[in-house]
């Protein structure tokens, strides 16, 4: 591995790309504490201590939120912008041209996207502003809540702004680098709060190593999804023009585990926050009966939270995933599965075996994000989130690691995957 790196840091272009990255994530920390004018955030800690439900965003923000930095919404609404776009793709006419039409269309895409963005980062701040960010508001005059809602909209845009300049300039996919810079960044803390209970007595190490074992399996397992292929064998018939011979070669349709990434997570996470979220601000006994049942960790959330992902998984990987267009293609090219016509066969038969792989790859995700909110009872360790921050992190750095292998495969480097 040492190796690797020391071939990777040779080559100039991608040592500047890789500089370039740590620049840009240096500045997301660094804006990660810059607080936000007109705001005490002491008055917000005891909140955030006694509250999980915002936990998965405090999360994916590195701490901002919890602090109430500019950056305190995140990369979320980005998040939720890209979302909404690809589920309007399918509905949508125009959007569906655009995303036929290669890099034109995909640009006008994202144009609507940044727009989104900006949008539903200002109704979320305004949002957060008038509700659990009010106690902490210094100056209630209409100026100050202007000034706190436009400071946070600016942060998520100067985020979103970010993140593109790294996909483009940097090594690895932006956002995804930033969402994993707010997790690691959590990462410290955490230790250091293990070490605490170590120190006092109130852990041991007899719960301790079980559940970093358990945890280490996890990662075995994500690395085993992300990387585990369905390879189904394509023919192409041989063709004689003139004298030469085309065509005749195989090759093969690969197919993920897990085809929807950990969209179906952030979505389930966002689905259930929305009731309780309007529950808790309703001053009303079968309100908080509902957001107390709700929160995350109690028994009906973790269920609704499974069955969220494995639903959101199927739905996802039905929208990104379309067997007949990819029969159609094999077929226009000359290509046919052993064993099978093209043409609805063909399609029928992805289809199958699309589902049934899905099938696996939405209980094996729901299991990974559902195990360590079950291990928090038998603990006191802070893993409400390890599942979704493991997934991440994991199939983020595979992802920057695939890049930096290309890279370097470009110029006859040997990279980290052999």
């Amino acid at each position: 591995m040492f190796e690797t790196v020391r071939n990777a840091w040779k080559i100039g272009e991608l040592r500047q790309r890789i500089l370039f990255t740590l620049a840009m994530l240096v500045i997301f920390r660094i804006g990660a504490h810059v607080p936000v004018p007109g705001i005490n955030p002491e008055a917000l800690r005891e909140f955030f201590q006694e509250d999980t439900l915002f936990g998965f965003y405090n999360v994916i923000a590195g701490g901002a939120l919890s602090n109430f930095t500019i950056f305190a919404m995140g990369i979320m609404p980005y998040i939720n912008a890209s979302i909404i776009m690809q589920l309007l793709t399918v509905v949508v006419p125009k959007f569906k041209q655009w995303s036929e039409e290669g890099v034109e269309g995909r640009k006008k895409m994202m144009q609507v996207i940044r727009y989104g963005t900006v949008l539903l980062a200002f109704l979320q701040a305004t949002g957060m502003t008038f509700s659990i960010m009010r106690p902490a508001v210094i100056d209630h005059s209409t100026l100050s809540y202007v000034i706190i809602i436009i400071s946070l909209t600016a942060g998520t845009a100067f985020l979103m702004w970010l993140g593109e300049l790294i996909t483009e300039n940097g090594i690895g996919n932006g956002i995804s680098l930033l969402i994993f810079g707010g997790i690691v960044a959590g990462l410290p803390p955490s230790v250091g709060q293990t070490i605490e209970l170590l120190r006092l007595g109130e852990l041991s190490f007899v719960v301790l190593i079980p559940i970093l074992l358990v945890l280490l399996s996890l990662i075995v397992g994500i690395v085993a999804m992300d990387v585990s292929r369905r390879r189904i064998p394509v023919q192409y018939a041989k063709r004689v023009v003139g004298r030469r011979v085309y065509g005749g070669q195989s090759t093969h349709i690969p197919l993920k585990i897990n085809q929807a990434g950990v969209i179906p997570v952030i979505f389930a996470s966002a689905i259930l926050m929305f009731p309780a979220t309007i529950a808790m601000f309703i001053d009303h006994p079968i309100a908080q009966s509902i957001a107390a049942a709700l929160s995350w960790g109690t028994v009906l959330n973790t269920a609704l939270y499974a069955v969220f992902i494995i639903l959101f998984t199927f739905f996802y990987t039905a929208i990104q995933f379309d067997p007949m267009k990819i029969a159609g293609d094999v077929k226009k090219h000359g290509g046919f599965i052993p064993g099978l016509r093209p043409g609805r066969p063909t399609a029928e038969y992805l289809s199958r075996v699309s589902t049934r792989l899905t099938f696996v790859g939405s209980f094996a995700l729901a299991f990974i994000a559902v195990l360590p909110i079950v291990l928090q009872d038998v603990s006191r360790l802070n893993l409400m989130f390890g599942g979704t921050a493991l997934i991440i992190m994991v199939g983020v750095a595979l992802e920057t690691m695939r890049q930096v292998e290309s890279q370097m495969l470009m110029r006859n480097y040997q990279g980290f995957m052999r």
